[in-house]
């Protein structure tokens, strides 16, 4: 089936014909649904704090802060912002010239209550010989549009987010949603010697732009934050791409005769938060800011959930430490049985037929895991994940973050469960990834490989089957120990179309 250029080409990429054969096992499978027991709400699996443990754990992650510990703010900035400008598109090739849908229409009415509105009118000036105003009076409207997206322009249309005006600030001050992660990670992340780390995963085209970007902007945010930043990059590895396959499940093919590979979505990224050193780190989409006058919640709940974590380390760390000792009482041992039930949700009908070896080498196994904390947000209709009890490999019960296309909605009895779910997940996770000896998890090892998601693309005008790889914080987080923990809607501001810069936290 692989021809030498074939292996060739696996072995500049990093992948292994192994990993080409299971890729193509499972276009021919397909990817089963996961069985969920119910939707994850406040009575089943997720913490409510009270206003008086919330002064105990950001009491307890202040403390954590002067401890001899890394603390990263990984955010994921990869993806261009082409979607996000996906209205705009649509009317450059509209049949009209102005504005008739009601997102165009406040596209333009609002025009200069955007950050990047200064820039935009430079840039029609030199390109157009006139500014905004009068171009609009001339209804030059898809004038002012190509200069935002193409690239004689500011070429917002390629870019990604995390380098996009978001915010305006007095004095003419306007940040990027980049800089706005520099800010907000200042204000809980920022360890005992004033140090700041933040890792970026970029696209390699975008990288140099990013590091421009850190390089003017970086001592500014030091010296206004009194801090010192560490802000490094990665890119998605080429050996976490996937194979494209035809619809008979064979390797689809270019023009050329060359096997096609795609990006392997967000769970690729595993690899690159692997490849982080540290103790403790934040996951926070790049979209999700805002400025600083509305930082305020954000960050208490930001140390909230991160004082969860680190109180709940704790614990485990010490359980896992009395098991290597081997002195243990039958108290302590259901003390830990408890643990992972009522704290961690992790259910096991077999748990009663255990030995009492098996039983020590079960609680051990469940608790020698990654741990993440996960901000949960009330539903209010906003697309995305949710949280969910659900069955695993090993037959046990836990909490889980699924997608939709996971759960079998022919089902009336699951559809019934998702329909139903009182929260949503705004991908706010905070995670514990050493063990109480200090060693770090290999994180692929906790990947549920039987996650991933196929979906339906073409290329030179044929269909193909593109694979994804189990989402981040989905299947790729699967087997590690997981703690919901409701936050407030307003921790949750992300920009999907360019007109939600338009809301109240936004401006």
């Amino acid at each position: 089936m692989l021809a030498q250029k074939d292996l060739e080409l696996l072995s500049a990429k990093g992948i292994s014909e192994q990993q080409i054969e299971e890729q193509l096992e499972c276009f021919k499978k397909g990817f089963p649904y996961l069985e969920i027991v119910a939707s994850a709400s406040v009575d089943k699996g997720i913490m409510v704090i009270s206003q008086e443990d919330q002064a105990m754990y950001m009491d307890a992650w202040d403390a954590y802060l002067t401890e001899d510990k890394k603390i990263v703010k990984f955010v994921p900035a990869s993806g261009a912002a082409s979607r996000m400008f996906k209205n705009l598109y649509e009317f450059l090739s509209a049949p009209y010239n102005e504005p008739e849908t009601p997102f165009e229409q406040k596209f333009f009415a609002d025009l200069p209550k955007f950050a990047f509105y200064e820039a935009l009118n430079e840039t029609c000036r030199r390109n157009e010989k006139a500014d905004i105003p009068a171009l609009l009076a001339q209804k030059k409207y898809k004038a002012v549009v190509e200069n935002l997206l193409d690239g004689k322009g500011l070429n917002y249309g390629q870019l990604p987010k995390g380098l996009l005006l978001f915010h305006t600030y007095p004095e003419q001050v306007y940040r990027t949603a980049m800089e706005e992660h520099l800010a907000e990670s200042a204000m809980y992340a920022k360890n005992n010697a004033g140090e700041v780390n933040i890792h970026f995963t970029v696209s390699p085209e975008h990288q140099p732009l990013f590091e421009k970007l850190v390089g003017e902007k970086k001592n500014g945010y030091e010296s206004k934050f009194s801090v010192k930043y560490d802000i490094s990059f990665s890119v998605q590895k080429p050996s976490t791409n996937t194979v494209a396959a035809d619809m008979d499940n064979e390797p689809f093919r270019d023009a050329k005769g060359n096997l096609l590979f795609r990006p392997g979505g967000h769970g690729a990224l595993i690899e690159n938060l692997n490849d982080v050193d540290a103790d403790v780190v934040f996951v926070k989409n790049i979209d999700n800011v805002v400025p600083d006058s509305f930082k305020c919640s954000t960050v208490i709940y930001k140390k909230i959930i991160a004082g969860v974590l680190v109180t709940l380390q704790k614990r485990i760390d010490d359980y896992l430490r009395i098991i290597e000792k081997g002195k243990y009482n039958h108290a302590q041992v259901e003390e830990m049985i408890h643990f992972l039930q009522d704290t961690l949700c992790i259910r096991n009908a077999g748990l009663k037929d255990l030995e009492d070896g098996e039983l020590i080498l079960y609680i051990k196994q469940k608790l020698m895991r990654p741990l993440r904390v996960c901000g949960m947000v009330k539903n209010v209709g906003e697309p995305g994940g949710g949280p969910f009890l659900a069955v695993n490999p090993d037959g046990t019960v836990s909490l889980q973050i699924l997608e939709s296309s996971q759960i079998d909605l022919k089902d009336p009895a699951k559809k019934e469960m998702f329909d139903g779910g009182t929260h949503f997940n705004p991908v706010d996770l905070v995670c514990s990834v050493k063990n109480y000896k200090g060693e770090k998890y290999n994180l692929p090892d906790f990947v549920d490989k039987n996650t991933g998601f196929i979906s339906y693309k073409s290329k030179d005008g044929r269909e193909l089957k593109a694979l994804e790889l189990p989402g981040l914080w989905n299947g790729a987080m699967s087997d590690w120990n997981t703690v919901f923990v409701e936050v407030p809607i307003e921790t949750f501001n992300p920009v999907k179309t360019v007109n939600d810069l338009l809301r109240r936290e936004h401006q």
